[in-house]
């Protein structure tokens, strides 16, 4: 694609009235004479200089403008503005989010006026002649979202074009030869955007890294990080800070903290995990309890406040985990090494124990710095085939009869040998009050959201060779319930405390009516029923859904949909809350390796154990809104990592046929999900040549205008590999048609 040198001079001051308003407008507490102006045009010629002055004096007489002074002008506002985020659609147009208004403000493409997708903008609001809602026009960008932009450079002569792979970027960006930084034609850079004039049709910029080749491997994965401005590697000075850290464990330290070493201790990890940060310890008490700690990395002991090492994890905030990789939070030393619960180590600890009984009721707790020694590391597995093993738990004096024969199948030495019997009690009884707690988060309103995960086997080149999922199992919840325990009550313990205490807390708000009603009409196409009358019908009856479609062909589809009727769960120190977990105090304790928000926790925890003044809340709220946005672009960086192994999974298979489910429908072509490895793609509704089809918003289907033949949201349909676009992550089927029904 050939791209036209910039335009001159009478393409710069067509439309010169309105270009000048806007100019005006921008800074209307300013006022500017016609050489200012032509300025800001890029025009010098006296021509274009003399239409300056005719448009400023028709102005003047239409009291669209003022003279401020001899020969300088200033905008009449009449107008009340307001600030929002702008939402590109994929047509040029876009919606604006703001809290002024109940609804989007639709912004059509001439009136976006060089905002782009996420920038925080100035607009004024209109009634649209339909309908009565809301257009608006942009007057000035408050805020970019992003300086940093993926694209292929296309290269030529004494000039460049980044073409950028976003269906939301409606414009290429300008980099001046002398700026494309050593890159090819058709190399994948990171561009950053460094102006955009008055009159220029595209923002300039300049290239700051060479990705890679399109379609390559590293590159893409390269070119996902890059895209949303996180991590490939650390900088050379945290990792040498890092690695200078005394990790040793002394007799010093220990003195300060309360020794845990000597109770039963182990970790239950993935498979394939390489850092271990929590533990569980448990001990059988002389009166009937059982005394359970749940032991944390004590991160905050080697980060400390200050240090380059604080920085770049805050920075950084949370761990992404791509497909097939992991960028850390924190460098190696700490996230595999010193900060990670392995077996047969002694480490620094912080803690949450509990003293429980059988009916899993907390008589007792303690929060502190600990030093803990792991005695055993299971996998998910391990620890599942000891508790299918075990139906009944034995007695503590009857536990040389628990079966804890590990198969070689699953054992993470590949080898069977049994586990010891102390642990397997451990697990036994330890999962026994899991599901105690859990039936009573779930009678108290808590959504029970078990989404089936797909997951990628990888050859040596992390090339995807099979698709599996992973589904959360006994041993899964076991963990899962425990963390949540020690994340509740430490946030109750600060969070009821008086007076109160600035604390970080993660929130999660009650569904958008708007969205439960969108689920509503979703999946009643599949036969289901909800009832929204209430919080506590809005749980169980979105609980009752989940449960239902469990197994079923649209499984993924409702799941994902229910999800997204959520509210954000997110960072505050404004407690509301956490409605999915049916808690009035909830935090994040358990992570402190992987989320910047638990080291915070930790420090603020212990600043009240000694008895401290309430922390500073504005530092702290900040701190969580950028937690909360980093955790966002990890989370799309994580879900594009995916949509790149499908579509290069689905690069090998072009020549199959797959029956899969219509998980979405638009006027320009349905979505489908194959069935057998969750992987998403798009038919045309240009390649269905065999009759006219409309869409039917109601009925969420395209039918055909002479047959009356549907394709409705849910339906079972059968699609080939028609394109895979690596770069874009974009995958195409052709539609084959619909299963065959076999007639019994």
């Amino acid at each position: 694609m050939t791209k036209k040198r910039r335009k001159g001079s009478s393409n710069k001051i067509s439309n010169l009235t309105n270009t000048i308003l806007s100019i005006l407008k921008k800074d209307r507490n300013q006022s500017f004479n016609y050489k200012q102006i032509a300025a800001k045009l890029g025009v010098d010629d006296a021509s274009s200089r003399n239409q300056i002055i005719k448009k400023l004096q028709e102005l003047l007489a239409k009291k669209e403008i003022e003279e401020t002074e001899r020969g300088k002008f200033k905008a009449i506002v009449t107008t009340e503005y307001h600030t929002g985020i702008l939402d590109m659609a994929a047509r040029g147009s876009g919606y604006i989010i703001s809290p002024d208004f109940d609804e989007d403000v639709y912004i059509a493409s001439n009136n976006i006026n060089k905002a782009l997708n996420g920038d925080e903008v100035e607009f004024y609001a209109y009634k649209r002649r339909k309908k009565g809602k809301f257009e608006g026009e942009i007057t000035n960008i408050i805020k970019r979202a992003k300086s940093e932009y993926v694209g292929v450079i296309q290269i030529h002569n004494n000039y460049a074009f980044v073409v950028v792979n976003s269906n939301k970027m409606y414009t290429d960006i300008f980099v001046p030869i002398n700026k494309i930084n050593k890159a090819e034609d058709g190399d994948v850079v990171l561009v950053s955007l460094e102006s955009w004039e008055q009159g220029e049709d595209s923002p300039k910029g300049a290239v700051i890294k060479v990705l890679g080749k399109p379609g390559e491997h590293n590159t893409e994965i390269h070119a996902i990080l890059a895209e949303y401005g996180l991590p490939s590697e650390f900088p050379q000075e945290v990792e040498d800070y890092a690695n200078t850290l005394d990790t040793s464990i002394n007799e010093k330290e220990i003195a300060k903290r309360r020794d845990m070493r000597k109770a039963l201790t182990f970790t239950i990890d993935p498979k394939d995990a390489k850092d271990f940060d929590d533990a569980l310890s448990f001990e059988v008490l002389d009166n009937g309890l059982y005394e359970i700690g749940i032991h944390i990395a004590d991160v905050s002991h080697y980060v400390q406040e200050g240090t380059v090492l604080d920085d770049e994890a805050y920075e950084r905030a949370t761990s992404v985990y791509l497909v097939d990789r992991v960028v850390p939070m924190l460098p190696e030393v700490l996230s595999n090494n010193a900060c990670s619960l392995r077996p047969n180590e002694e480490k620094y600890t912080f803690s949450a124990v509990f003293k429980m009984n059988d009916k899993a009721e907390i008589k007792e707790q303690w929060f502190g710095r600990t030093v803990t020694y792991s005695d055993a590391r299971f996998s998910y597995e391990e620890a599942q085939a000891i508790i299918e093993k075990n139906t009944n738990i034995p007695s503590q004096k009857d536990i040389n009869s628990i079966d804890t024969l590990i198969p070689e199948d699953i054992a993470i030495e590949g080898k069977e040998y049994h586990a010891d019997k102390k642990v397997g009690y451990a697990v036994l009884k330890m999962d026994e009050m899991a599901k105690i707690m859990r039936g009573q988060r779930m009678r108290e309103g808590a959504i029970s959201f078990d989404k089936v995960e797909v997951k990628f086997n990888l050859d040596e080149q992390a090339n995807p060779i099979g698709v599996f999922f992973k589904t959360s199992q006994d041993a899964n919840k076991l963990i899962e319930e425990f963390m949540l325990l020690a994340n509740k009550k430490v946030a109750e313990f600060i969070g009821k405390q008086s007076p109160k205490k600035t604390f970080v807390y993660r929130v999660h708000d009650e569904p958008d009516a708007t969205k439960l009603a969108t689920l509503q009409g979703v999946v009643s196409k599949f036969g289901y029923k909800l009832n929204f009358k209430d919080r506590n019908s809005i749980a169980s009856s979105l609980n009752g859904l989940l449960r239902d479609v469990q197994g079923k062909k649209e499984q993924n589809l409702v799941d994902t949909l229910t999800i997204r009727t959520m509210s954000k769960a997110e960072y505050t120190t404004d407690n509301i809350g956490h409605y999915g977990l049916a808690f009035d105090y909830y935090t994040h304790f358990t992570s402190p390796i992987r989320r910047y928000p638990d080291v915070m926790v930790h420090r603020l925890l212990q600043h009240y154990l000694d008895g401290a003044k309430s922390a500073n809340e504005a530092i702290y709220e900040e701190k969580c809104n950028h937690s909360s946005n980093m955790e966002n672009l990890s989370t799309k960086a994580e879900r594009d990592s995916i949509k790149y192994m499908q579509i290069k999974f689905m690069e090998n298979h072009k020549n199959e046929e797959f029956v899969g489910v219509i998980s979405g429908v638009t006027d320009w072509g349905i979505y489908v999900e194959i069935i057998s490895n969750k992987c998403e793609g798009m038919v045309s509704v240009r390649d269905m040549n065999d009759d006219h089809y409309e869409f039917d918003e109601t009925e969420y289907a395209l039918i055909g205008r002479k047959t009356g033949i549907s394709y409705q949201l849910g339906e079972e349909v059968v699609v080939k590999v028609k394109n895979t676009d690596l770069v874009k992550k974009h995958l195409d089927f052709t539609l084959i048609g619909k299963p065959q029904v076999i007639q019994l």
